[in-house]
């Protein structure tokens, strides 16, 4: 091996071998989830990630660039002892035969992102096959820093309570200096209406924080040796990156106070980088501070090139060679391939604890009447409804008026999976969307039908400002809402995910997943409208639920 870190002769064209088998399956059967991008390619799903700003991880793209330079630079610091490469051919096999493992529960799990962390553990494998330990150790972190870049939109809940935290303490301080702003969902509005802002997830949720974190843990890992000190400054971006976001947050409320919205727009346009600021400097206050008091923990200067520990790692890969591990490694990814295709084309079982039309695709209808108290009124899918979630995507939906009195209402909705699991997502992420803030949520147990068993489902607590005669009044709802499986009831989306994968992957069964939501007005009181829901989910649960067991 050169000091310029190219593989050794004697491993490149099993090297290749294993890279090229690798680059075949990732490309045509990286990704089993088809509903929002229909490419069989984990590169392409991983890199539209990047480049489509709903999925909040356009920072993808600067985390891969650091990650190159991350490893160019640390292929040409010193050997330090490597090993011969030869040594390590069967250890680095076993970690690209661990990733294919990887991915392959990935696919069947339809994950794409369990692929992924598959394919960043074939690529360090590779890295350490090709060249020894000296590349296992250079390519270490910056092939682990590419987690900063997964789509984080899988961990948009966390991102909306972080979102909420920022719009509560903003609206704390705003009121603490005499501004009168209100919250209505994620946005912060003016009184009189002179001005409305939306605290969007790009700004104050999980891609500012992610993007954010990653620089400081860069940071960490160029000052420090200590891996602790090196996580501890990264931690330590979560407290800096909601300080930052109020800061940003409050000083355009102020701004739009004094000088109309003109002054925000403009306030807004440039606090985008007073975030970075303030994150950025307090990561590096810190790790000066930190490297002022104790000097020894810092990084040295090591000069580039390499020494004679090289000189035998790559006379050592040259003399052995790795063709029976590029056998085994090839001969795994073939196998992965055939088990993957025949997953994929595998009829699914369509097994479901919901009642079907004749069709099979569409949850029954909901009944017209329950009883003489309430009556069903039809609601219609929306086209943005139809056009975002995949095609076979089941639908029933109704809003029960209660005859007594015609101003208490229930929407009963049912919304059934497809072959993709991609039909069903968290409640929480759209009910911001639409204007609502979550106040709060429990857990409770809904009675199943007939004396039935009970089942759990989660109850949030909602509340949106409507503008009345009276001027603006806000109005509080319940939000309830359960997953139904074929076996099973759940009561969150992340013991559905659980489930879910845990099927296809020992049972290969894709089981059609059901997301039963009830929504009514709760103003006056919880308990009248928790005992609205009950009722009817007493006159509807018999004819459209199989399943009651929670």
């Amino acid at each position: 091996m050169t000091s310029t870190g190219a593989p050794a002769k004697g491993v490149l064209w099993p090297s290749l071998v294993c890279g090229g088998c690798a680059v075949l399956l990732f490309s045509f059967l990286g990704n089993s989830t088809r509903g929002y991008i229909g490419s069989p390619s984990l590169f392409y799903w991983w890199g539209f990630q990047w480049v489509n700003p709903g999925s909040e991880t356009q920072h993808g793209l600067l985390i891969l660039a650091i990650s190159g330079w991350l490893l160019w630079r640390n292929l040409r610091r010193p050997a330090n002892g490597a090993h011969p490469g030869g040594r390590a051919s069967w250890g680095s096999a076993a970690a690209m035969l661990g990733g294919l493992a990887v991915h392959s529960a990935g696919f069947v799990a339809e994950q794409a992102r369990v692929s992924i962390l598959g394919l960043i553990l074939f690529a360090w494998g590779l890295a350490w096959f090709s060249g020894g330990d000296r590349w296992a150790r250079a390519s270490a972190f910056p092939l682990a820093y590419l987690l900063f870049a997964i789509p984080v939109n899988a961990l948009d809940s966390a991102g909306f309570w972080l979102r909420m935290g920022v719009v509560a303490a903003s609206a704390r301080i705003a009121h603490a200096v005499g501004i009168g702003v209100l919250v209505n969902g994620t946005q912060l509005l003016s009184p009189d209406g002179r001005y409305n802002y939306d605290v969007a997830a790009a700004c104050s949720g999980v891609r500012s924080l992610m993007a954010l974190g990653a620089l400081s843990l860069l940071i960490g890992y160029l000052r420090f040796t200590r891996k602790w000190l090196v996580l501890l400054l990264c931690a330590a971006s979560i407290p800096l990156v909601f300080i930052g976001n109020v800061a940003r947050i409050v000083s355009i409320v102020v701004a739009a106070q004094l000088g109309g919205k003109s002054w925000g727009d403009t306030l807004h346009e440039w606090m985008g980088f007073g975030v970075f600021v303030v994150v950025l400097g307090g990561a590096y206050v810190l790790a000066e501070a930190i490297a002022s008091a104790m000097p020894g923990w810092t990084t040295g200067r090591a000069p580039a090139g390499g020494g004679d520990g090289e000189g035998r790692a790559e006379r050592g890969m040259a003399r052995r060679g790795g063709w029976p591990a590029a056998a085994c490694v090839a001969a795994a990814a073939v196998a992965a391939a055939l088990l993957l295709r025949h997953v994929e084309l595998m009829p699914a079982s369509f097994r479901s604890g919901i009642v079907l039309q004749a069709d099979g695709r569409n949850p029954v209808d909901l009944p017209a009447f329950i009883g003489s108290d309430w009556i069903g009124q039809r609601t219609d899918v929306t086209p943005v409804e139809r056009e975002v979630l995949p095609p076979d995507t089941g639908y029933s939906r109704k809003i029960y008026v209660s005859l007594l009195d015609p101003a208490k209402r229930v929407l009963l909705s049912i919304v059934l999976s497809g072959r993709d699991r991609t039909s069903i997502h968290r409640p929480e992420y759209c009910l911001v969307g639409q204007g609502w803030t979550i106040r709060g949520s429990f857990p409770h147990r809904f009675r199943g039908a007939a004396g039935g068993s009970d089942f759990p489902a989660t109850v949030l607590r909602i509340q949106r400002a409507v503008m009345t005669p009276q001027g603006k009044v806000v109005v509080p709802q319940l939000f309830a809402y359960y997953f139904v499986g074929a076996t099973t009831v759940v009561a969150t989306h992340w013991e559905r995910i659980g489930r879910d994968a845990l099927e296809r992957l020992f049972r290969g069964e894709s089981d059609r997943w059901a997301y039963v939501i009830l929504q009514t007005d709760a103003s006056d009181g919880e308990a009248n409208a928790v005992r609205r829901l009950q009722s009817i989910l007493d006159g509807t649960l018999a004819r459209f639920q199989k399943v009651e067991k929670g």
